[in-house]
């Protein structure tokens, strides 16, 4: 693999696509590459480095589906038990079945719950309370306060209150927190020293790390209570410069995207479950069995989910099994996928969301030298 073609490619972002820095960790038969462009910090011109603590998004579902699997292993859940075994009566509010919706419907978003991010009380309160602090029983009424968008089973709509219920099931079968419960079952075993459960009431990261920048904010005079799924990319003003929302507060990413790591770290934490190297060989085979996306998302091409994780198709990735997680919030993008035998990775992070996804296809296309369409 040419490494100047990534390089290549991450200067490109820099120059011509308005993104302030990248990095990205590539590991191949053993050897390690590091690539950066741009910088950390647009007002004091700070590199990009190794090693920065990276908020990672929904890549951090698939701790929380981790974690749940190992549950499982120890004989405390079942995949299949239904959400009324352990969360009696939540989702009812909604005009949701808790019979029929099951732990494994949480996990591969096949259970009908409305896109969460989208939920105007949400967008509503990152704009005119961005250092809110969302509680666990907060997010969990936010995950059924819109109508079911399909009956179980019926189709994949990505849902973060899906992973919102995931995490009140967590705590209620342990009787631990969240953050506890992961760690225990996948930071400790995994030896990631530099990965933890953003606290709920984090202002900041610790060091070293990049500045998080916002583009594309709500034009002027939007109400954020207006938003829908089909109106709000018409709302975002893309000529407005980026703005700093480092202190931004992400409690509402909790157990649907909550965790801060490094793209060394992340790469051991997908090297392991992409391996099997994590897991039990029944739990490891569940987190790998994939639904197809047909839920509107657009994730990359050739992509399926799993619980908590991506998976391409291997016809567009001529012949390749590559599995992985994705993750992006205000201020983050992060991409990290292997080879299924961890021959091959890479670990991306933006410190600024992409507009599209041509950076991440590209990155694919000279990582693995596929015809990624």
């Amino acid at each position: 693999m040419a490494h100047e073609e990534v390089q290549r490619i991450l200067d490109q972002a820099v120059a011509e696509d308005g993104i302030p820095g990248i990095v990205a960790e590539v590991h191949d038969a053993g050897e390690t590459w590091f690539g950066t462009a741009g910088v950390a910090d647009l007002a004091t011109g700070r590199r990009r480095q190794p090693g920065e603590h990276l908020h990672i998004g929904s890549s951090g579902k698939a701790f929380t589906a981790a974690t749940v699997l190992t549950l499982a292993a120890e004989g405390r859940l079942s995949l299949d038990d239904p959400v009324n075994t352990w969360l009696p009566g939540v989702l009812e509010p909604g005009g949701y079945d808790g019979g029929k919706i099951t732990i494994r419907h949480l996990l591969n978003h096949t259970g009908g719950l409305f896109l969460t991010g989208l939920s105007p009380e949400l967008q509503h309160s990152m704009v005119t309370q961005p250092t809110r602090v969302w509680t666990t029983s907060e997010l969990v009424k936010l995950a059924v306060s819109q109508p079911p968008a399909g009956r179980p089973g019926e189709q994949f709509v990505y849902a973060n209150g899906g992973y919102y219920l995931a995490g009140a099931i967590i705590e209620k079968v342990t009787g631990n927190t969240y953050a506890a419960e992961v760690e225990r079952a996948v930071m400790r075993p995994l030896d990631l020293t530099h990965t933890h459960v953003r606290p709920a009431d984090a202002t900041g990261y610790p060091h070293p790390h990049p500045t998080a920048y916002l583009t594309g904010a709500l034009k002027d005079g939007v109400d954020p209570a207006t938003l829908t799924t089909e109106n709000w990319a018409s709302m975002i003003d893309h000529d407005k410069p980026p703005i700093d929302v480092t202190a931004l507060n992400t409690s509402w990413g909790w157990a649907a995207g909550g965790i801060v790591s490094t793209t060394e770290d992340l790469t051991r934490f997908l090297h392991a479950i992409a391996t099997g190297g994590l897991l039990p060989p029944a739990q490891h085979r569940e987190m790998w069995t994939m639904v197809t996306n047909d839920g509107g998302v657009v994730w990359l091409p050739h992509a399926r989910y799993g619980l908590g994780v991506i998976e391409f198709d291997s016809a567009g990735m001529d012949g390749l099994t590559v599995r992985g997680v994705s993750g992006t919030l205000p201020g983050s993008f992060t991409l990290a996928l292997s080879t299924d035998d961890g021959r091959r990775s890479v670990a991306v992070h933006t410190n600024i969301e992409p507009d599209t996804m041509d950076l991440p296809i590209k990155i694919i296309k000279a990582v693995y030298g596929v015809a990624l369409a």
